[in-house]
């Protein structure tokens, strides 16, 4: 048994590290890919490769009865705010470094709290500890720093792509609290192939609509390019939710999402060595301030048991809590 439970712990530290460097590259390759195709193609291209991914899981599914019966509806809602989160967030690279853009996506976490206090009425009790609004002024302050500490006051297309990842965040955070409102229950993995289908759908539309030459523009890149937006759909996307939710049923929530909050330095870090961004001591201080608030409101959460739900199976782990389906980006 302890040898079972330590190979778990294993798998699950070699899952959690590559969910961590999946979310962590994908504002890398959407800047990356900046000067190549615009963010509504880049968007079509990623999902739609992600959906084709994940489709044989749903057609798998169908096949052999067990589709849960209304995840088509249920999947509603969480993808309108996957795709308009998404948007968001492609978007965002065009106008900000993605270092700061990464930092900013903690923001996620105060539109998640108001949200679970509307929704969710077995969630308010996490609301009286001290240590969750201590988070949470944290968290705010935190981010403020890294937009106002900067080496001047944001204005024009810098103070719209800050607007565009704090927007993002709040969206994915609708997202996640989506998902636990419709599908609790529902396999995660299934979950996300189900929203995959209907966001690529959506991206596709609208890549086709407002993209260069309809969306069509990377059959003419050379080939370094055209590769780098299939890897980032594969590695941001499709395969980072995939190893985030197999480190869940190994490492639990809590450990999981507290490794994820590591993002931003990554992403930072990254940054800095492919694109010149150079944060200031001020926004590196405000930026670290802004993950340890996000993680005492992981722990305080985490602490509390707030709507645990039933336990998953190890190798199917359902939507259950909110940390569980918020979206590192993608």
């Amino acid at each position: 048994m302890r040898g079972g439970a330590g190979h778990g712990r294993a798998s699950g530290t070699i899952f959690i590290t590559l969910t961590l460097v999946g979310w962590a590259s994908a504002p890398l390759f959407l800047k990356y890919l900046v000067p190549y195709i615009d963010a509504w193609t880049a968007n079509g291209w990623r999902y739609g490769v992600s959906a084709l991914l994940w489709m044989p899981l749903l057609w798998l599914s169908a096949r052999r009865g067990t589709l849960p019966k209304g995840l088509w509806r249920a999947a509603i809602a969480p993808s309108v705010f996957n795709v308009t989160g998404q948007v968001c967030y492609a978007l965002a690279p065009y106008y900000i470094a993605p270092g700061l853009m990464a930092f900013l996506l903690r923001f996620q976490m105060l539109f998640v709290t108001a949200g679970a206090y509307l929704l969710f009425p077995s969630e308010r009790g996490v609301l009286r500890s001290a240590a969750y609004w201590i988070g949470f002024a944290v968290i705010f302050l935190g981010s403020m720093g890294t937009i106002f500490l900067g080496p001047e006051v944001p204005r024009g297309g810098t103070a719209f792509g800050i607007l565009l990842a704090i927007v993002s965040g709040g969206l994915f955070g609708g997202y996640g609290l989506a998902i636990r409102r419709n599908m609790q229950g529902v396999r995660s993995m299934l979950a996300f192939a189900a929203i995959s289908q209907y966001s690529a759908a959506a991206l596709l539309v609208l890549m086709v609509l407002f993209g260069s030459a309809h969306g069509a523009t990377p059959l003419t890149l050379p080939a370094e390019p055209f590769w780098m937006l299939i890897l980032s759909a594969l590695i941001g996307i499709a395969l980072a939710h995939v190893f985030y939710y197999a480190s869940i049923a190994r490492l639990g929530v809590a450990i999981s999402g507290g490794v994820v909050l590591l993002m931003p330095f990554l992403t930072a870090v990254g940054s800095y060595f492919l694109f010149s961004e150079r944060l200031t001591p001020g926004q590196w201080l405000s930026g670290t301030a802004a993950v340890i608030g996000a993680l005492s409101m992981l722990s305080a959460q985490g602490r509390l048991g707030v709507a645990p739900g039933p336990k998953p199976e190890a190798s199917a782990p359902v939507v259950r809590a909110t940390a569980e389906a918020t979206s590192g980006g993608g």
